[in-house]
């Protein structure tokens, strides 16, 4: 087909921008020369992978496909030359927030202490998927369900309580646990990097209203000053503690699974060493608690 490394940046930046003029800048071309490389790209493969007019762009179905995996090729090729001029890169952990919690520090220093010559450096991903399907990172912790297909293996971790986040002169706060109906009719703030939660755990006659904030900064924040509650995993209590917010267990929510998810064909040779030595120290930590 003649496809070459310019045509997957050029759809990679137009799917990441969303235009073609944010594509241009990024990639340091003019616009007509990137149209024309879109064009190329399309003519060689005979399919539309971009629809746009003059006020609309949006990936195909076929060109959001190819979008991820040119993200994932691309950063591939880039791992394999850096590591060609300057030896194996760290292995790259993603995690959307709290990582594993009390479990994370103990974790990573003993991977350090027994692979001194293969660091693992966590890094936080608002969709850990998407960065694993990209290969931007090699293994993610997953709060949520896994992602199917052959593509990914998910291995189960443990099992976190859900707790409630309330500020410190709520009334709710000297408790030593709380249901989902004494949150009903409280304002609900939603972390749009933490997906954990939504209007589903409460029964359908009885739920809260809800409100979106950007990040976990922004929902600690409204509810230390009492604007609303949340509900999160256990682990937030442990990397996110906040002056003004009370962490309480909830009695009658479910418990959230934490999964450990790699691709099936691993993007780093520690990859699978990696996850054994997760799972292990995750088992001998629960032995003891």
């Amino acid at each position: 087909m003649n496809v070459e490394l310019r045509h997957l940046r050029a759809l990679a930046a137009i799917g990441d921008e969303g235009t073609i003029t944010g594509a241009a800048a990024v990639l340091h071309v003019t616009q007509p020369a990137l149209s024309r490389t879109l064009e190329q790209l399309e003519s060689r493969l005979g399919v539309r992978l971009v629809d746009r007019t003059t006020r609309h762009l949006a990936l195909t179905e076929a060109g959001h496909r190819l979008w991820e995996r040119s993200h994932r090729l691309l950063n591939q090729l880039d791992d394999a030359l850096a590591e060609a001029k300057a030896g194996p890169r760290p292995l790259r952990v993603g995690f959307a927030w709290a990582t594993l919690g009390a479990f994370t520090i103990p974790l990573l220093q003993e991977w350090r202490d027994e692979h001194p010559d293969t660091p693992a450096r966590a890094y936080r991903r608002d969709d850990p998927e998407a960065a694993l399907r990209r290969a931007e990172i090699d293994v993610a912790f997953l709060r949520t369900r896994p992602p199917a297909g052959p593509e990914f293996h998910a291995l189960p971790l443990f099992r976190e309580r859900r707790l409630a986040a309330v500020a410190a002169d709520d009334a709710l706060a000297t408790a030593e646990s709380v249901e989902l109906g004494d949150l009903a009719d409280r304002p609900v703030a939603l972390c749009a990097t933490a997906s954990t939660t939504s209007t589903a755990l409460w029964p359908p006659d009885s739920r809260p209203r809800t409100f979106d904030v950007a990040n976990v900064d922004e929902w600690l924040t409204v509810i230390a000053t009492g604007e609303a509650v949340g509900v999160t995993a256990e682990g937030t209590e442990y990397s996110h503690p906040y002056p003004g917010i009370r962490y309480l267990p909830i009695s009658d929510a479910a418990p959230i699974t934490v999964h450990l998810v790699r691709p099936s064909a691993p993007t780093h040779p520690a990859t699978e060493e990696f996850c054994t030595h997760v799972h292990r120290s995750i088992a001998a930590a629960e032995s003891t608690r």
